[in-house]
């Protein structure tokens, strides 16, 4: 996917939602194996992304894990910032792509009408919010 091959950051914490929901289920083995294969090389990359990954792994160590220092990492709240993240990447990759043609549209409109006006008689549209065409003036 073309977002995530921009946003390191967002491919990043992708990664670690996944490695969450492995501990949330109780796949330890399949948690552990993730992180060191998927995770630790990013890891080594960027310090910021080490630390995530210490304190996500840190999961793992708590038998209680929702009173641990950590335990936040599993609530609702981390699954909803994770997907504010995704809605927002690919939000303002679409605009990106896509600028709202209307408003050049009009801009283009306004300029040509001007441009006519100075060389012929032809039906106007005054009211861009109606955009009813008026007939000249003869």
């Amino acid at each position: 996917m073309q977002i995530l091959d921009t946003n390191p950051e967002l491919y990043f914490h992708l990664q670690q939602q996944k490695l969450i929901e492995l501990i949330r289920a109780g796949k330890i083995n399949e948690a552990l194996e993730f992180a060191q294969e998927e995770l630790a090389p990013r890891g080594e990359e960027n310090q910021a992304f080490l630390e995530e990954i210490e304190k996500t792994v840190a999961l793992l160590v708590f038998e209680d894990v929702k009173n641990c220092p950590y335990g936040e990492l599993l609530d609702v709240s981390q699954r909803l910032k994770t997907a504010s993240e995704v809605n927002a990447a690919i939000l303002t990759s679409q605009s990106h792509e896509k600028d709202p043609k209307l408003p050049s549209l009009l801009k283009m409109l306004i300029w040509t009408q001007n441009q006519l006006n100075e060389k012929a008689a032809y039906p106007r549209i005054n009211n861009l919010s109606t955009a009813a065409l008026e007939d000249p003036a003869i």
